[in-house]
């Protein structure tokens, strides 16, 4: 089992119920286990078009899943919560990303790890020292 760190965000639709929702679908699923969960806190957008505020949180989940196989079940959550790819650092109803998983530096097409702008973001770093 190895620890990692998944931010979750949103700033569409009714926010707080969006990451509730992928809090839930992320317990439900098979090889994790959710240790601690920092309070909810809101962000302004960086980058992208004009858009609503963020809700952001961290997550510490214990796991047997692989990173690959991780990052394929945390889009396919926000898929299901009706995320659909549009401008890049756009508005979305739900963001789930890997911020650290172990002590593993990840390099893929899909997934780079850490987040690759984990500690330039306040609105990731306050969450994630809650919940280390």
């Amino acid at each position: 089992m190895q620890d990692c760190f998944i931010g979750l965000g949103s700033n569409l639709g009714d926010k707080r119920k969006n990451l509730l929702k992928a809090l839930q679908k992320i317990k439900q699923l098979k090889g994790i286990k959710i240790i601690k969960t920092s309070k909810i806190i809101q962000s302004m957008p960086l980058g992208g078009p004009k858009q609503p505020e963020f809700l952001n949180a961290v997550i510490k989940i214990r796991t047997r899943l692989s990173p690959s196989s991780l990052i394929r079940k945390l889009k396919k959550i926000e898929t299901e919560l009706g995320r659909k790819k549009t401008v890049r650092w756009g508005p979305r109803i739900i963001d789930l990303d890997i911020l650290l998983y172990a002590d593993r530096i990840i390099e893929t097409k899909e997934l780079t790890v850490p987040h690759p702008r984990i500690f330039e973001r306040d609105f990731v770093i306050k969450p994630l020292l809650e919940v280390l």
